[in-house]
């Protein structure tokens, strides 16, 4: 994940080294606690992005646990002890069994794993938002980790998808491997311009700066954008580019640990899977 890297390279200025990274986690129960109940020994697991809440501020209370303000990462993140968290490029973790979910047996791991923080970052802010409605036309910006597993969700809700791009060379991936119906290459201002108002939402995934505006304006009036990347630069929004059409913007950030599980059990359903390719650690 993105995240890693920034985390690695303290591009955030927040890392506490030695860091250990990894929160797409999946794996097999090797024992449980006696007060676990929900899971047991063999059993397909995942973790996501954090291993912990507070369980008490109004956020959790409502299960949006994700913006609990103490919210405990599960990598690079300071746990209620004050023990710093190492995440899943560790041998073994050990995770309350509240912050844990169900891998469906129909998915593989490795194609499993990247959906536990891409997966849910994309699925949360769609079903949250209503871009989930079959017919309606998602703008998806970016064709990376985050944006090719919208697509993928995107096209299974029964929606028509354009994935936006500065790289004309995913027009092949997008369309033909990922089955995208449009594409559009953000810098080409004809295209840009030939597809104004015709999006009812945008999910914009790019982790690097890029301006938002042009965006904005492939928006119906009342569409709806959220943020789900993190430049490390502020991006510029003039008011002019919501005020006209009554534009929105939002930002999300992953899910809940319930999120968490319906786009799983969504993912099992639809067969959905992260494209991926797999290192040795050797």
């Amino acid at each position: 994940c993105h995240t890693d890297l920034h985390t690695i390279k303290n591009e955030w200025s927040n890392a506490m080294y030695p860091v250990v990274p990894g929160h797409e986690v999946v794996g097999i129960v090797t024992d449980v606690g006696r007060g676990v109940k929900n899971f047991k020994a063999g059993e397909t697991v995942g973790v996501g992005y954090f291993v912990d809440s507070c369980r008490t501020c109004e956020s959790c209370s409502k299960g949006y646990e994700n913006y609990c303000p103490t919210l405990v990462l599960t990598s690079n993140g300071v746990d209620y002890d004050g023990a710093t968290t190492l995440g899943g490029f560790s041998d073994v973790v050990v995770v309350n069994q509240d912050y844990v979910v169900r891998v469906p047996e129909s998915l593989p791991l490795d194609g499993a794993a990247p959906l536990l923080c891409a997966g849910v970052t994309v699925y949360s802010p769609m079903m949250q938002f209503g871009l989930n409605a079959p017919g309606k036309h998602l703008g998806v910006v970016g064709l990376g980790g985050l944006g090719h597993t919208a697509v993928k969700f995107g096209k299974a809700f029964g929606m028509t998808v354009t994935v936006i791009s500065s790289s004309p060379g995913k027009r092949q991936e997008a369309l033909e491997h990922l089955g995208a119906d449009t594409f559009l290459v953000s810098h080409d201002a004809e295209q840009m311009k030939a597809a104004t108002g015709t999006m009812d939402g945008i999910i914009d995934t790019v982790s690097a700066g890029h301006p938002i505006v042009p965006l904005l304006a492939l928006l119906k009036p009342m569409g709806q954008m959220v943020v789900v990347g993190a430049p490390n630069k502020p991006l510029e929004l003039p008011a002019y580019a919501i005020i006209t059409g009554g534009k929105r913007v939002a930002g999300s950030g992953v899910g809940s640990v319930g999120d968490c599980q319906a786009m799983l059990d969504f993912a099992g359903k639809h067969g959905i899977t992260a494209d991926v390719e797999v290192v040795k650690m050797d």
